[in-house]
């Protein structure tokens, strides 16, 4: 069959207009899709790949297929086991979690040098020849941590959404529990005369990725921001989303994997007056005060705007947060229900 990404540039164009027509996700969403699957096929193909873990919002998206909002970057982690394998080895957990502040300061350092050598050393290598062999053209960019792969659209949105791919690497967990896990394109099911890329990372388990968001969303609750960005209102909806799912029961049984998650984080990513033992123990906070509603809603138009989110997940934004005051009372009464199936969300109003 005809491969996608060898197409022309009309014939390509052409395929992502029907599939748009087919799934109601944007043209420019699905071009980026591909480009997004690719990359995760290059990446867990190479030989450091055994070392990645898939995790994120994407991951929620693409491989656990718990979220339908459109995911636009690629979190991955390499395991801190292999990145530094002499200071881990006498950790006394699986997490490999540095026994003080003086040795976490330690590992960091070691991390910050190492991740970006990765990176330049064998990451953009891989990227580079898989798109020499491939004959495609993208741009690639390196900063720090961060791998960009710039292509040439053929379509466009708002703006909100780029025309590249973000590689975010990060080394300071395992990526654990994790499995391998299939991924394919949006617009594939829709056209099943077209090859697209498809890949098998191993990825992060939900119930652990419901943890990272909510002691996120927790710490940005407790300071009234998040470093490095303003692009956070994804965590939101996924809570809700991994809810509907059941993953938050799940996430909220495992109490063994919220205290690790707490552990990591207060080890790794300290904010000052955040404890995150408490989120993973009776008083988890997800409803932001002071003026952060008005910034999270801002930037929750703009995925609706953009279309980032399917009409069927549009619903207002104090739904939103109604549904997360609902996850937080039962995380902090340590409450349980069965088959969780929330009211049909409204639809945005057509002044939105």
């Amino acid at each position: 069959m005809p491969d996608f990404l060898r197409l022309s540039a009309e014939d390509r164009l052409e395929a992502l207009n029907f599939a748009a027509a087919k799934s109601g996700r944007a043209p420019h969403l699905l071009e980026k899709d591909v480009w997004v699957v690719w990359a995760l096929d290059v990446l867990f193909r190479a030989p450091f790949g055994e070392h990645l873990v898939f995790k994120g919002g994407t991951s929620l998206s693409k491989a656990h297929k718990i979220i339908r909002r459109f995911s636009e970057d690629i979190d991955v982690t390499f395991d801190i086991r292999a990145l530094v394998p002499e200071l881990t080895e006498s950790a006394t957990t699986n997490e490999a979690i540095p026994p003080n502040r003086s040795q976490e300061k330690r590992w960091t350092s070691e991390i910050r040098k190492r991740l970006p050598v990765q990176i330049a050393d064998q990451v953009m290598p891989a990227v580079r020849a898989a798109l020499a062999t491939q004959q495609l053209q993208a741009e690639l960019r390196q900063e720090d941590d961060k791998l960009f792969i710039r292509y040439q659209a053929l379509t466009a949105g708002t703006g909100y959404v780029r025309p590249e791919i973000l590689l975010e690497f990060g080394a300071r967990s395992t990526g654990e529990p994790c499995d391998v896990r299939p991924v394919i394109t949006d617009a594939a099911e829709h056209i099943p005369e077209l090859t697209f890329p498809t890949a098998s990372p191993r990825t992060m388990r939900p119930e652990r990725t419901f943890w990272e968001k909510a002691t996120a969303a927790h710490a940005y609750c407790i300071t009234g921001g998040f470093r490095g960005g303003n692009r956070f209102a994804r965590h939101w909806h996924d809570i809700t989303q991994l809810d509907a799912f059941g993953m938050a029961d799940a996430a909220l049984a495992d109490i063994a994997l919220g205290q690790t998650v707490a552990r990591h984080k207060t080890s790794f990513f300290p904010e000052k007056g955040v404890d995150y033992t408490v989120a993973v123990s009776g008083k988890l906070q997800l409803i932001p005060t002071d003026g952060a509603p008005d910034h999270l809603e801002a930037d929750y138009e703009k995925m609706l705007d953009d279309r980032l989110l399917p009409v069927a997940e549009s619903y207002p934004f104090e739904d939103l947060l109604e549904r997360c005051l609902g996850v937080q009372a039962r995380a902090n009464s340590r409450a349980t229900y069965s088959s969780p199936t929330p009211a049909p969300p409204r639809r945005r109003s057509a002044g939105k």
